[in-house]
């Protein structure tokens, strides 16, 4: 079941950043500041959530928002599933959701920023078999063999 993040949900969402292992310590906090942030502020829109659940369990989450100084387009901030959860459809649930959220506001383009590491193969792969192109490709960007990969899926 897909819903609204809310104040509940903090915690699970802690627990899962910190129980998956392909985000750094400083990473996490970034991700706990946007979930604080839109908690924060329920009315803003630049961090929107769309959180997968079970019950009381949470699967996973995605955070989006509208990319500043553009006419549509829309970054994907985050996709995050639970590592117990993997292969099992959460992620392209929620990334589903997510596209389906923005053409509902006129989106265009949606844009996804990933890593090169060979730990997040799953991820490129996913986005490339739901239709997103790989844009670009910046080597060592986040530092030496670690790759930004850039992807992008046009919505209209």
């Amino acid at each position: 079941m897909l819903a609204s993040l809310a104040q509940h949900h903090r915690a699970k969402l802690v627990s899962l950043l910190e129980a998956t292992a392909e985000f750094t310590a400083p990473e996490v906090a970034v991700a706990i500041e946007l979930v604080d942030a839109a908690l924060a502020d329920p009315a803003a829109d630049d961090y929107r959530f769309l959180v997968c659940q079970e019950g009381d369990r949470v699967l996973g989450y995605a955070c989006f928002g509208a990319t500043p100084m553009t006419d549509g387009c829309f970054d994907l901030y985050w996709l995050v599933v639970d590592p117990a959860a993997r292969r099992s459809g959460v992620a392209r649930e929620l990334l589903g959701a997510v596209e389906q959220a923005l053409r509902r506001h006129h989106a265009r383009l949606v844009r996804v920023e990933t890593a090169g590491l060979e730990s997040y193969a799953p991820a490129r792969a996913l986005y490339e078999s739901s239709g997103y192109e790989r844009a670009a490709r910046i080597r060592d960007f986040y530092c030496t063999g670690n790759d930004l990969y850039i992807y992008a899926k046009y919505l209209a």
